[in-house]
């Protein structure tokens, strides 16, 4: 077991490190990322997008200096954690080392080798989608009550991370009605766990009513922006193409939890997983909004696998190990950015990756680039093109100015980068930036970004004494090429009256 243990270990490792050698140092941060970097600086129990425990992470990487390394590290270092449970519940089932090799693969060559690089809410959720499973799996296997107290910290963590853990709970508990793992409702201990949850996520709760339910308002724009183009086969055809070349095993999961008379205090996984899925279907989740459902299949799937595949069979293991390997290093490009943007732009084109959808954007077009490999893009020269639009002013001029930004990727990212260049903070009254604006801004001048080609045109800019438009984002494949910079002068009252009426019908609307 020492020696199984270790060699856990050293995959977690690699899972750890292998991100960091793949993706080219040529991208930037992504555009979520700014954000979250950006709640960091404004810690509260809650956000318009997310809950709060991702934002204690942003603090932790803003103080350590905010550089790529310290954004990339906790996706990193939760994402070999979570591959740890998948190798724990491998081990305490009697898997050993090919079994531990099969629960490795999808962490390298599916979906997880992206989601586990980009500093976002998904790896805290899968994580504790994962820790979810894992408690109530041991203390099937123990009858220690201190798992379902670990069970209760997950849940009110995992809501902590992303509301969506929600789906997650609703469909395990469903999942132990619907097996004869029912018999835990009459423990006081899982009531008493219950609580905890509840406690640990008051808080949030709390925050979420004093500023009027955002997370309603947010999900309202979800929906009419992305979430209405969702069709339920894209949705099911995406459950296998996120983990293409490893599916294999958690088919296989899925149905040892099903079916197997072996699994069978362990039913409750494969129900689970059903009902999440079936509720994502009704509520048009994205794609990716299942992958914390998966991780414990693998590690049933891995173990069945590794049980059955003995005798004659064994020649199998290693087909396996050579197909998921071979294919799945052929697809690395797709699920990290290995190569600069135009290098794989030619790679995408001369292999027709566009017939994948994977080079679809929210838009609904094709691009070169995927739409998360373009968010990397164009933000140095943005922050640097509008730190030379603000040093225009003259001193006077600057007093009374203010940079202001369409959306919260601009802001983010000037405000990221601007403090090389000494720029005061940007605003913006999109997502979460929102909230930071002060409830009078006094103004004279202002610096627009705006990803607007019309904005010249309006007729606002005549209440500006002087229009400029200094220039442009032109880094290729930037998902911001071709944002405008602005420079405008001497606003009038009219002016001034109108964006004051402009923030406060906005926030209006989050009031819902």
């Amino acid at each position: 077991m020492q020696n199984l243990n270790r060699l856990l270990y050293f995959f977690a490792l690699v899972k750890f490190v292998l991100p960091f050698i793949l993706q080219s140092p040529f991208y930037e941060p992504h555009r979520d990322e700014f954000l979250y970097l950006a709640e960091g600086r404004h810690l509260a129990w809650g956000y318009m997008e997310v809950p709060p425990l991702l934002s204690v992470f942003a603090w932790l990487t803003n103080l350590l200096g905010g550089g790529m390394f310290w954004i990339k590290f906790w996706p990193s270092l939760f994402g070999a954690v979570t591959f740890i449970i998948v190798g724990k519940i491998i081990l305490s089932l009697g898997g050993r080392s090919f079994a531990l090799l099969l629960g490795l693969l999808p962490f390298l060559f599916g979906a997880y080798l992206r989601v586990h690089y980009l500093f976002q809410p998904n790896f805290l959720e899968i994580f504790f989608w994962t820790m979810i499973a894992y408690s109530l799996l041991r203390y099937i296997q123990t009858e220690s009550k201190s798992w379902l107290y670990i069970f209760g910290t997950s849940v009110g963590l995992g809501m902590l991370s992303k509301y969506s853990v929600a789906f997650f709970v609703l469909s395990i508990l469903i999942g132990l009605l619907l097996t004869e793992q029912r018999k835990i409702f009459r423990n006081k201990h899982f009531y008493y766990a219950a609580l905890l949850a509840f406690i640990i996520f008051l808080p949030n709760l709390v925050w979420q009513y004093l500023h009027h339910f955002p997370v309603v308002y947010h999900m309202k724009e979800l929906e009419k922006n992305q979430l209405q183009y969702i069709s339920p086969v894209s949705f099911l055809v995406g459950q296998l193409l996120m983990n293409l070349v490893c599916a294999y095993i958690w088919i296989r999961g899925l149905l040892f939890t099903l079916f197997s008379n072996s699994a069978k205090q362990f039913r409750f996984v494969g129900w689970a997983y059903i009902l999440v899925i079936a509720l994502l279907l009704l509520g048009r989740g994205k794609v990716y909004y299942s992958l914390g459902a998966y991780p414990v299949l693998f590690a049933f799937g891995a173990y069945a696998l590794e049980k059955g595949l003995t005798g004659r069979l064994k020649i199998l293991r290693y087909v396996l190990i050579a197909f998921s390997s071979v294919s799945g290093f052929f697809l690395i490009p797709l699920l990290l950015p290995v190569f600069e943007p135009e290098k794989l732009a030619k790679f995408y084109k001369d292999r027709h990756i566009e017939r994948t959808g994977a080079l679809r954007w929210e838009d609904l077009k094709d691009h070169p680039l995927q739409q998360d490999f373009s968010d990397m893009l164009g933000w140095k020269e943005m922050a640097k093109k509008m730190a030379d639009a603000y040093n225009t002013l003259d001193s006077n001029e600057k007093k009374q100015a203010i940079l202001f930004c369409d959306n919260y990727g601009q802001a983010g990212a000037v405000n990221y980068y601007g403090r090389q260049y000494n720029l005061p903070l940007a605003y913006s009254d999109n997502a979460s930036f929102f909230y930071w604006m002060p409830d009078s801004l006094k103004f004279d001048n202002l610096v627009l970004l705006t990803d607007d080609q019309n904005e010249m045109s309006y007729p606002f800019i005549k209440d500006f004494s002087a229009a400029v438009l200094k220039d442009s984002i032109t880094t290729p494949f930037a998902r911001e090429r071709g944002s405008l910079i602005i420079v405008m002068k001497n606003g009038n009252e009219n002016f001034k009256k109108m964006f004051a009426e402009k923030i406060e019908k906005d926030k209006a609307k989050v009031k819902w």
